[in-house]
């Protein structure tokens, strides 16, 4: 890991409007789990608030927007050349892109899933631990996932757009078997073996499994990103 390319990484991030959004969305996810406090006493809110919204739908857009823009306007407008061009190992530049977007996944994506939980239902602390951890290893999966993908596509944000709202918020919802090659199914297994109080529709999927699962996308997608990059240096495009 390089601390200065992570650096620069983290200032492009947020030096663009994209950084906006990324602060509207857990803004989002926690206002909106304010003013359902505020308006109802339905006790069973946190699953539509908080796992639905807040884990289905916040946490992969954030770690998208965060992946594809650490990496992915590098390559569209062939400034990673000149990266590249530095004596840095090609796994260095994309581990310190991934750690970059996970930092930020984890705080602002899997933070605002934990405190969305805490708001809705502030006796049950274990659960938003649970939901907290869960969403963080879907989130460190889902960057490393996205980061894979933009160094294969060009238009890795259109990709991951696919596969957050058709794959894993309509195909892997409806159909089982489909879970056992969903990030978010990973994070909602691993949150169910924390806590006993929610409904996550994976617990048939072994722990074991959601465990060495996330852990196969992490280091995977750092691998063929950095793989990836390789290629793209002798290339010159790609």
């Amino acid at each position: 890991m390089n601390v200065t390319i992570s650096r620069l990484a983290l200032r492009s991030l947020f030096g663009q409007k994209r950084g906006l959004l990324l602060l509207a969305l857990p803004v989002l996810l926690i206002g909106l789990s304010v003013v359902t406090v505020l308006l109802t006493d339905d006790a069973q809110v946190i699953e539509p608030i908080t796992l639905v919204f807040g884990l289905g739908l916040v946490l992969p857009l954030v770690s998208l927007l965060v992946s594809t823009g650490v990496l992915g306007p590098e390559i569209e407008d062939g400034s990673l050349i000149y990266l590249l061009a530095t004596p840095v190992s090609r796994l260095s530049v994309a581990v310190s892109k991934l750690a970059v977007a996970a930092a930020v996944t984890v705080l602002l994506g899997a933070g605002s899933v934990l405190l969305s939980a805490l708001i809705l239902d502030p006796a049950e602390l274990a659960q938003a631990l649970a939901l907290g951890f869960g969403a963080t290893v879907a989130g460190v999966a889902y960057c490393a996932l996205f980061v894979a993908l933009s160094a294969l596509l060009r238009h890795g944000t259109v990709a991951g757009l696919i596969y957050v709202l058709v794959f894993e918020g309509l195909l892997a919802s409806w159909l089982s078997g489909l879970r056992y090659i969903s990030v978010g199914s990973f994070g909602r297994r691993i949150a169910g073996s924390l806590t006993d109080n929610l409904e996550l529709l994976v617990r048939e999927m072994s722990l074991v499994y959601a465990v060495l699962a996330a852990l196969v996308v992490i280091v995977g997608g750092a691998l063929f990103a950095g793989s990836r990059l390789r290629s793209f240096e002798l290339r010159g495009e790609d």
